[in-house]
């Protein structure tokens, strides 16, 4: 990958959003500091009605989100793998059987389609609204109220600082309170209290000492504030006393067929009256008098998102996160960069027989960063127990939210903080995965290496690959200088015997 490429003016760069309501590409380029869009499509898909009672995707959701990607995939057909970023928000976070629609989503989009945590969707939001805004010392807060789920995001110019994401949006309130298609006083003051029930869990954090402007990002925000301003209310911004009256709408209107307000689309209607009764929980609770309307949506924030992570001068916002989260544990820093280098130095001796292409800088940088991080934080689950530490810490990484990652990077990091000791055969992973193969052992033989909680000596030590076999030479005075070293071993030798790969061990003058 050439470096900074998604910067110049030629080239094209895409996000697809997911979303529990519609499913959006947007199709940018880097100009002048700035994205300018190229292209925009959207489509109402709904999945975030279509979960049964088990939390799966229906059928019928299933095939409408295929049909829409297949459609997005035929728009961004030759884009480079870095060039596009797509990823599903709340109801996909929530279906158990994600993985199911993310093989097929990558056969119809033609890219990966990844599942961001809340908080990760909560800084991505903030990032695409902020790139809209003046920059200014303003304290901002952010509010996205989705299809089923809302975001809060305190932040500074372009830094998101306080984030996060309850499973309260304009789909879940829609079907939940007004499923009978009412608009009555009863089912408003039902979905109105149970969503402050849930908005009140963060209410102490957003309160108005910890901000200056109060700002609404897309989704049910953008709805309402359209029927607002077609009411004649002062466009780009939500009042207490817009709410009061499109409330006074809905219920004189009494029923969703009856409904007919300027400004308010058809594919809207549906959801429209659960939206309300979160956003006016959020006013109540925060005693907001008005909110002013964001231009900024997820979407941007991915294409903002793939500039920063392309410039070889910013910082992996990952990075950070994992530090953040093994200082929260109390990992040992000094031994985790010791198992770190010394993992390292074993993947990169097997790189050359990885099949990927030599000059593939890009890919052969996110291998090596999902190792860095997994023998960082190897040592995190000790923080609960010692006993079986490694299940802890794969515990704590499947269900922690951790900014910039998304969950099925989080899982990657799990299975090998999961494998770094112990037996193979609880790993639930695929073992013809050479690259994820290649870090395991790594990161396993390092963990051996490092076991006395020093820097080892390493002159001399060796690791090739033949065929799915290892090789790992050491000098001959190693059996008698480092005894408990080979006895661990002899026991990892044991261990790779159980699986279609093998270790040899051997010494040599």
């Amino acid at each position: 990958m050439q470096k900074n490429d998604t910067h110049s003016p030629e080239t094209l760069l895409a996000a697809v959003d997911l979303g529990s309501n519609s499913f959006r590409l947007e199709i940018g380029r880097y100009e002048n500091g700035r994205i300018q869009r190229v292209d925009y499509l959207k489509e109402t898909v709904r999945q975030g009605g279509d979960l049964d009672e088990e939390r799966n995707l229906k059928p019928e959701a299933i095939e409408r989100g295929l049909k829409c990607l297949a459609r997005f995939g035929e728009r961004i057909k030759g884009f480079p793998t870095h060039h596009v970023r797509a990823v599903a928000t709340q109801t996909l976070r929530e279906a158990k059987n994600r993985d199911v629609f993310l093989k097929l989503a990558k056969k119809a989009l033609g890219f990966e389609v990844e599942v961001i945590s809340g908080v990760e969707e909560a800084r991505l939001i903030y990032e695409g609204v902020s790139r809209f805004l003046p920059q200014s010392d303003e304290k901002r807060l952010v509010i996205d109220i989705g299809g089923r789920s809302t975001e809060f995001i305190l932040g500074h110019n372009l830094t998101a600082e306080t984030t996060d994401s309850l499973r309260v949006g304009s789909v879940t309130w829609s079907l939940k309170y007004f499923a009978d298609g009412q608009f009555s006083e009863r089912n408003f003051q039902r979905a109105e209290i149970a969503a402050e029930s849930f908005l009140d869990a963060v209410a102490d954090t957003y309160q108005h000492p910890y901000w200056d402007v109060a700002y609404g990002a897309s989704g049910t925000v953008g709805a309402i504030a359209d029927i607002l301003a077609g009411a004649g209310f002062e466009e780009g911004k939500i009042t207490r006393k817009g709410l009061v009256w499109l409330r006074a709408q809905l219920i004189k209107a009494k029923t969703i067929d009856k409904l007919d307000l300027i400004g308010l689309r058809e594919d809207r209607k549906t959801v429209i009256s659960g939206g309300l009764c979160v956003l006016i929980g959020v006013f109540d609770l925060l005693k907001l008098d008005t909110l002013m309307v964001a231009k900024g949506a997820l979407r941007h924030g991915l294409l903002y998102d793939m500039i920063g992570q392309d410039d070889a001068n910013s910082e992996d916002l990952r990075d950070a996160s994992i530090q953040h989260l093994i200082t929260k544990f109390g990992v040992n820093k000094k031994h985790a960069a010791n198992v770190t280098k010394v993992a390292l130095g074993f993947f990169s001796a097997l790189i050359p027989t990885l099949n990927i292409y030599n000059d593939n800088a890009h890919e052969l940088y996110r291998r090596k960063q999902v190792l860095i991080w997994s023998a960082q934080c190897h040592e995190i689950g000790t923080a609960i127990s010692h006993s079986e530490s490694h299940k802890h810490g794969a515990y704590i990484l499947d269900n922690t939210e951790l900014m910039g990652f998304a969950q099925s990077e989080l899982h990657r990091l799990s299975m090998l903080v999961l494998g770094h000791s112990g037996k193979l055969r609880k790993l639930e992973a695929d073992f013809n995965d050479e690259s994820f193969i290649f870090k395991l052992i790594s990161l396993r033989l390092a963990v051996i290496f490092c076991h006395s909680r020093n820097m080892p000596v390493l002159k001399n030590i060796k690791l090739e690959r033949a065929g799915n076999t290892f090789l790992l030479s050491l000098p001959n005075a190693w059996q008698q200088a480092f005894p408990q070293t080979c006895y661990l071993l002899e026991e990892e030798i044991l261990a790779w015997q159980k699986t279609n790969w093998s270790l040899v061990v051997s010494t040599q003058d």
